[in-house]
């Protein structure tokens, strides 16, 4: 609080304890009828967990407020879009919810006409270039992208009527400067849905009440502008996720999505405009926030304005998008993360123990690894519990912490069953003129995996995972001993045109021939 109120933006929001302060108001939260999703999620409207009902059968439409694009988007920004995006995916593929999500790109605003002066280009190249960026980020990390993405600079006509309607139903007013600001006292207590009481300290001059907020800024010198009935400005920043999200999904909205610290003031100004356009009770049915990401050991978020934080890019050289995903999936949503090489660490090292399992499984389907019979009947029986496990912790606010643990539980019991014999079993009798062939191969393989078994020994044994005894950490060879790696991936390289595939799992190797259109295995 006290840094911003340093830093001039003026916004702080006070909870009175008193209760008779309290304001007891018309912000009861009306259940939306409709389709009933069977999940039930964290509502920041009720501060607590609602049945999500759909205004249409299995159809969620979902507002997200997106970047405002004059930086490199960081690592904090990615663990919120990608946790939505997690649960999007949740929705579609576990509850067959079909979501139309609409995003926002923000690409006028003070920050992107401050950042263009410092570095004397155009507001508008300076936007573009970055949402660009933005668009690459989210594909690098695998995030299904909206239906639309909307930016603000090609809707100023649908903004400006959206503002001359609010001013018609009596909730903003003009003042001598130009400027529109939204009439707070204009509708009583239904201000503040979002938190209790609401109080904001300093602001324009022209204002009637210091809660009041901007719709339309009148220009300045060396400004963009666009003309208006009230004279040449620009959009306040929170009349344009209202204008957009009304204009694509009318008066009611199922879902808005965003980080926790949007909830005020631009989530609860979202709520007032666009309540007082539609002269609706209740606007969005849900609000759903995430939490924010924090360096480990910090108490701050990761923001550009603290300059903690890691851009997207120089992320991804590191890790991958994959191994980001389960460390998200690892909390709740709407909890704080903390980042670190550790927690990574831990993200990466469960996503190996599942890539392994999966590898070991299709190897074992392919009649490629050897092992004690399997009892199907016991993994089906797990499987069942596992579905219904999920299901059930997905239902209840997206619970992915739970599922990943009933997940790595089926895992566990399944890798118990998947434990290769000592020796590999002889092969049939080979009644054609390829047995041959075959049997060199065989010979050929398995020399090459002694030599690699070798190369790979160490004398210091990586750490091992509980669950299944596999190493958490890639080893590392003895640096005398890389060649024999290399000249292990060079004799698998080069037979490959010759038609004879190599595969290396771990420290043990399959084999297959492919020609003319037959295929041999081993």
């Amino acid at each position: 609080l006290n840094r911003k109120l340093k830093q001039g933006d003026g916004c702080t929001f006070l909870r009175k304890l008193n209760r008779k302060e309290t304001i007891i108001s018309e912000r009861t939260w009306i259940k939306p009828a409709g389709f009933d999703t069977g999940v039930k999620t964290y509502n920041s409207l009720t501060k607590q967990k609602e049945p999500l009902v759909l205004a249409q059968e299995r159809i969620a439409t979902w507002y997200s407020c997106g970047p405002t694009v004059y930086d490199h988007a960081h690592l904090g920004h990615a663990c919120s879009y990608v946790r939505f995006d997690i649960l999007q995916r949740i929705l579609s593929r576990i509850f067959e919810i079909n979501v139309i999500h609409v995003m926002v790109i923000t690409d006028i605003d003070d920050k992107i006409i401050q950042r263009s002066l410092e570095q004397n280009i155009s507001p508008t190249v300076l936007a573009r270039m970055h949402e660009e960026e933005f668009k690459r980020d989210m594909q690098a990390l695998r995030v299904l992208p909206p239906a639309v993405y909307m930016r603000v600079t090609d809707n100023i006509p649908q903004i400006v009527a959206f503002i001359k309607r609010i001013i018609g139903n009596g909730h903003a007013y003009v003042t001598s400067q130009g400027n529109v600001y939204f009439d707070t006292q204009s509708i009583g207590n239904r201000y503040g849905k979002l938190y209790l009481t609401v109080s904001c300290i300093l602001g324009a001059q022209d204002k009637r009440d210091p809660r009041d907020f901007a719709l339309w800024k009148a220009s300045k010198p060396h400004e963009p502008h666009w003309e208006s009935p009230w004279g040449q400005g620009r959009p306040g920043w929170h009349i344009e996720c209202s204008t957009i999200a009304s204009s694509v999904f009318g008066s009611q909205l199922d879902i808005h999505s965003g980080g926790i610290d949007l909830a005020f003031p631009h989530h609860e100004n979202e709520i007032a405009q666009s309540e007082a356009y539609h002269r609706c009770e209740q606007w969005g049915n849900y609000f759903l926030h995430s939490g924010h990401l924090h360096l480990k050991g910090s108490v701050e978020k990761m923001s550009k304005s603290l300059k903690n934080y890691v851009t997207i890019k120089d992320f991804l050289k590191s890790y991958t998008a994959n191994e980001f995903r389960l460390f998200c999936l690892l909390t709740r949503y709407r909890s704080a993360i903390d980042y670190s090489d550790a927690s990574m660490s831990e993200a990466r090292s469960t996503l190996s123990t599942i890539s392994a399992f999966c590898h070991n499984a299709q190897a074992y389907m392919q009649g490629h690894l050897q092992c004690q019979p399997i009892e199907e009947g016991i993994l089906w029986e797990r499987l069942s519990a596992t579905q219904s496990s999920v299901r059930k912790a997905l239902a209840d606010d997206f619970d992915t912490p739970k599922t990943v643990d009933a997940i790595m539980s089926l895992i566990h019991h399944g890798n118990c069953q998947l434990q290769p014999t000592s020796k590999m079993k002889k092969k049939c009798e080979v009644h054609d003129s390829s047995g041959v062939l075959n049997n060199v191969v065989e010979e050929l393989v398995h020399f090459r995996s002694e030599v690699r078994k070798f190369a790979l020994s160490v004398e210091d044994q990586a750490p091992q995972d509980p669950l299944t005894g596999s190493e958490i950490q890639k080893r590392h060879p003895q640096p005398d001993r890389v060649p024999l790696l290399k000249a292990c991936d060079a004799f698998r390289n080069n037979l490959a045109p010759l038609g004879v595939h190599i595969k290396d799992r771990g420290t043990n190797s399959t084999w297959e021939i492919t020609r003319r259109g037959e295929t041999r295995k081993n």
